[in-house]
């Protein structure tokens, strides 16, 4: 009995090990490329999300090799998936009761309205109600951890993941367009602090822009506006949900075959009882500022190393073949949130 049960603790120990052999190549790669990109960020500026996408485009490649496809398919699934739970760690009930509800339900409606003119434009377009969803979720909330969010919860196809990395391209390139235009119109319109805030953070796609144009106009514009913004961010948990639910049949036909068989996709994902657990621990002061910090940056590691990987599962020839079709759904939804935002401030 003995001699039978020492093979059996060998290969229960070997498990792990071989595992972590099978994942850690791909994964060392795209924290390469993450840690590139970030040191190009911040040594020039620029989105680090787009420096890591394009960076691991160069290494696509790499995503057919056997040693590596495991670690790249890890981080561009598993990882992305945990970067967008602890976003909630940036988030209080206290910051979000704080606006009021004029300023609330003008966010919503902007979100509403953007995210249904996607799904309508999309399909004027003769792209798919995914692809406009995606896009408008992009647009609406957060920029390219919305698509990335969005996106774990949509039916996979072949254009999917091109899709969703040339709404990430896309997005970034218009939020930091934003970025440098929308000060100039705040001050051009006269906007006091607050509504200046309303107006940055309640229109550009990306938080980080956000924080970088609110605060060109000062302390108590860059304060608010980055409240907004993550009041929206606050509604990506609701917003993936609805899309999960929406696209659940189509999602768990299109899933791997092996996951089809095993288990039915669920309707609320891990990652966002992760994201809400996050946001009421905060809310109940329970989180340090340090550790919100610590979260943060590591939210913001994970993305970018997911990001680094799903940038290694295309080519620029793919993402060239997807035609100009996206950038317009994109700017068109853009425009439409920055005028709508505008318009609320003007008859409020």
């Amino acid at each position: 009995m003995a001699t039978l049960s020492a093979p059996g603790k060998a290969t229960s120990t070997s498990r792990p090990a071989g595992w972590l052999q099978a994942h850690l190549p791909g994964t060392l790669l795209s924290a390469v490329i993450a840690l590139a990109a970030t040191f190009v960020s911040t040594l020039h500026g620029g989105p680090q999300l787009l420096y890591a996408l394009l960076m691991g485009v160069c290494f696509n490649y790499l995503s057919h090799e056997s040693r590596t496809r495991p670690g790249i398919e890890l981080c561009s699934r598993t990882l992305l998936r945990l970067g967008v739970g602890l976003l909630g760690a940036r988030i209080t009930a206290a910051q979000i009761a704080g606006l009021g509800w004029t300023t609330a339900l003008t966010v919503v409606a902007a979100v509403v309205t953007t995210m249904a003119l996607g799904v309508w434009l999309a399909r004027r377009m003769g792209m798919s109600s995914s692809q406009g969803v995606l896009a408008g979720g992009a647009t609406a909330i957060c920029g390219a951890s919305a698509a990335l969010a969005i996106s774990a919860v949509l039916p996979r196809d072949k254009e999917h993941e091109r899709f969703t990395l040339l709404v990430v391209v896309c997005v970034t390139a218009l939020s930091t367009l934003a970025m440098i235009l929308y000060p100039l119109v705040a001050r051009a319109l006269h906007l006091d602090p607050q509504l200046a805030g309303l107006f940055i953070g309640g229109t550009i796609h990306d938080v980080a822009q956000v924080v970088g144009a609110g605060y060109m106009l000062g302390q108590e514009t860059g304060d608010y506006a980055t409240i907004v913004k993550l009041f929206r961010v606050a509604m990506l948990s609701l917003v993936v949900i609805v899309v999960s639910a929406s696209f659940r049949k189509s999602a768990q036909a299109g899933a791997d075959a092996h996951a089809a068989g095993t288990r039915k996709a669920s309707l609320v994902p891990w990652f966002l009882y992760l994201f809400m657990a996050m946001v009421v621990i905060n809310s109940l002061g329970a989180v340090p500022p340090q550790a919100q910090d610590a979260l943060g940056q590591l939210s913001r590691g994970c993305l970018v190393m997911a990001i680094a990987a799903l940038g290694m599962k295309t080519s620029f020839g793919e993402l060239a073949r997807a035609g100009w079709r996206p950038f317009v759904l994109l700017l068109v939804e853009t425009l439409w949130m920055a005028g709508f935002v505008l318009a609320a401030i003007h008859f409020a």
